[in-house]
């Protein structure tokens, strides 16, 4: 079953981290990705641009309205994402909790909608938009 894992927190100020902070925090991500793609549960995981670089579609009344910005106001932003593919909700709750978040951060588990099993085609999934 798929679950993605959304990794939201404190957004960082990246001028205040020297580029040692730097190598040491990717090289904990880069970890956690090769031990996610050597179980076989990786399907797709990014990192994400500052919140200052969203922009969002608001839906209210007839016409959609464009603003920049985050989705919300708020100190905690999504800052990236894991696609993973295992067995069940303990499993993906488990990756979750290697996943190497600063202190104040959050990783959101939630399964993939399955479209057939709701009703409709197979038209929605990754593997029909990538092939």
């Amino acid at each position: 079953m798929k679950y993605m894992l959304t990794i939201a927190g404190p957004e960082i100020d990246w001028s205040d981290i020297t580029p040692e902070q730097m190598r040491e925090s990717m090289g904990r991500w880069d970890a956690y990705t090769a031990e996610l793609r050597a179980a076989g549960a990786m399907v797709a995981g990014e990192g994400l641009q500052p919140s200052s670089t969203a922009t969002t579609i608001r839906f209210a009344g007839d016409e959609p309205i464009t603003v920049d910005g985050p989705f919300a106001e708020t100190k905690e932003q999504i800052g990236g994402f894991y696609l993973i593919d295992v067995e069940d909700l303990d499993a993906a709750l488990e990756w979750a909790r290697k996943q190497p978040v600063r202190e104040g951060g959050m990783v959101e588990v939630r399964p993939v909608m399955d479209y057939e099993a709701a009703g409709g085609s197979s038209e929605h999934t990754s593997e029909e938009v990538a092939s």
